[in-house]
C-alpha cells in the first residue's frame, strides 16, 4: 500500500519514523512519500519537504510568514493527488495538518490521525470537525481515550510510543568517556533544553543562562536542536558554555537535573528519570489568547497525565531568574528531588508498557485491510 505521512516537527519526525518503521515490518509492500526530518529519511522513504522549512511558532511568526503557509499547504494538496496514497497519516502538527484533513477527506482520501492535536486543552468543540474528517484517530496519552468519549468518537489508545526509545538504564558510554567525547569537564550536568524552534530559543535560553553563576559546582550543556545550526546559539552563549547537537537523549542519560521548554522533551526527561524545572515564554499577545482559552490546569505532560503538579511550571512572567534558581536548587539535591524521582515512576506506569508504534501499526494495517 501506499503511505502519505506528514510531521512537521522534531518530535513528530522521532515518532512518524517509529511507526513507519512498523508499519514496514506489517506491510512488506508499503511505499512512503513524507514531510518530516532525517530519522524518517533514514527509513528509506521519499522526503518531500523538511519540518525545518515548517516552524512558525505564534501569532507574529505565522502572520509574518503567511504566504509561504499558503504555498506549502497548496503544494502538499497537489503532491498528495498526484501520490495517490491509500492513506493520509498526519502525525500531530495540528495547525497544517487539520487543514489538510479536511482537503483530503472532501476529496475522498482516507485519513488516520497518529497523536492526537491538544483539543483537550483547549478549543475543545474542535473534536466535531475531527469527527467529520478523520477516520481513524490514534491517541498516545491515557486520558485522551476518555476526553474522546465524551463525544461519541471512538478512538485507539496505543499508549506512548516514547517507551519504545528511552531506556534511562542504557547509554552510549559511561560519564567519564561522555564527558571526554564532548570536552566536558568532571562537574555534574545540567541540561538545558530551551526547544527546537528559533522562537522558543530566543525566547528563554537567554534567561535559563543568568542561573549559571548561582551553581557554580554543576556545568550546564545546551542541547542543540537539529533543525538549527549551532552557529544560531552564539549570540546566548559564552565560551564557558558547552552546547551538544543533535544529542539529546544522551546528554539526559548522563544529566543531573535540567531547565526544560514545554513540549515532548518533558516526558522525555522524566523518563530518563532526570528532575526537571519546565519552562515557558511566547509573545505576550500569544499568551494572553491562549490563556484565555486554556481548558487544562498544566501545560507540560508530565503534570497532564499525572493530573497533579509533579514538576514546576515556570509560565511567562514566572520564568524569572530568582524563581529558576529557587525551583533549580531544590532538585539539585534533597526531598524534592526525591519526591520528583519518585513522582516519576507513576508517570511511567500510567503511560502503559512498551510496543506503541507496533500496536498502531498493526492497527492502521488491519483497518485498512478490511
Amino acid at each position: 500500500m501506499k503511505y502519505y505521512v506528514i510531521a512537521g516537527e522534531a518530535s513528530g519526525d522521532l515518532q512518524a519514523s517509529n511507526l513507519i518503521k512498523e508499519l514496514k515490518v506489517e506491510d512488506t509492500n508499503a511505499e512512503f512519500r513524507c514531510w518530516g526530518g532525517d530519522l524518517m529519511e533514514a527509513q528509506g522513504v521519499t522526503l518531500v519537504k523538511h519540518y525545518k522549512e515548517l516552524a512558525f511558532m505564534g501569532v507574529e511568526d505565522v502572520i509574518m510568514n503567511i504566504r509561504t503557509i499558503f504555498k506549502n499547504i497548496a503544494f502538499c494538496k497537489e503532491d498528495i493527488q498526484q501520490y495517490q496514497p491509500d492513506v493520509l497519516i498526519l502525525v500531530d502538527y495540528p495547525g497544517f495538518n487539520l487543514k489538510i484533513a479536511k482537503w483530503a477527506k472532501a476529496n475522498n482520501v482516507t485519513v488516520y490521525y497518529y497523536i492526537s492535536p491538544k483539543i483537550w486543552a483547549w478549543n475543545q468543540k474542535r473534536v466535531h470537525q475531527i469527527k467529520k474528517i478523520v477516520d481513524k484517530m490514534f491517541v498516545i496519552l491515557n486520558f485522551e481515550e476518555d476526553f474522546y468519549a465524551k463525544f461519541d468518537y471512538p478512538v485507539d489508545y496505543v499508549g506512548h510510543p516514547l517507551l519504545d526509545v528511552i531506556d534511562p538504564n542504557q547509554s552510549k558510554t559511561d560519564f567519564k568517556a561522555f564527558c571526554a567525547q564532548y570536552k566536558l569537564s568532571d562537574k555534574p550536568i545540567i541540561a538545558l533544553l530551551p526547544g527546537s524552534r528559533k522562537q522558543e530559543i530566543s525566547a528563554m535560553l537567554a534567561t535559563m543562562l543568568t542561573v549559571v553563576e548561582k551553581f557554580p559546582d554543576y556545568q550546564f550543556v545546551i542541547a542543540g536542536a537539529p533543525s538549527q545550526p549551532l552557529s544560531f546559539y552564539s549570540q546566548f552563549i559564552d565560551k564557558n558554555i558547552a552546547i551538544i547537537e543533535n544529542q539529546t537523549y544522551d546528554l539526559l542519560s548522563h544529566s543531573h537535573a535540567a531547565l526544560v521548554v514545554s513540549g515532548t522533551a518533558t516526558l522525555e526527561t522524566a523518563l530518563f528519570k532526570v528532575p526537571q524545572v519546565v519552562c515557558y515564554k511566547t509573545g505576550k499577545l500569544f499568551y494572553h489568547l491562549a490563556k484565555m482559552v486554556m481548558k487544562v490546569k498544566y501545560i507540560s505532560l508530565v503534570n497532564l497525565i499525572a493530573d497533579r503538579e509533579v514538576v514546576k511550571e515556570l509560565i511567562q512572567d514566572e520564568l524569572t531568574t530568582a524563581n529558576l534558581i529557587k525551583e533549580l536548587g531544590g532538585l539539585v539535591g534533597g526531598e524534592a528531588r526525591t519526591k520528583q524521582l519518585k513522582d516519576y515512576e507513576e508517570i511511567h506506569v500510567k503511560l502503559g508498557g512498551k510496543g506503541a508504534s507496533s500496536r498502531a501499526a498493526k492497527l492502521m494495517v488491519g483497518y485498512l485491510k478490511k
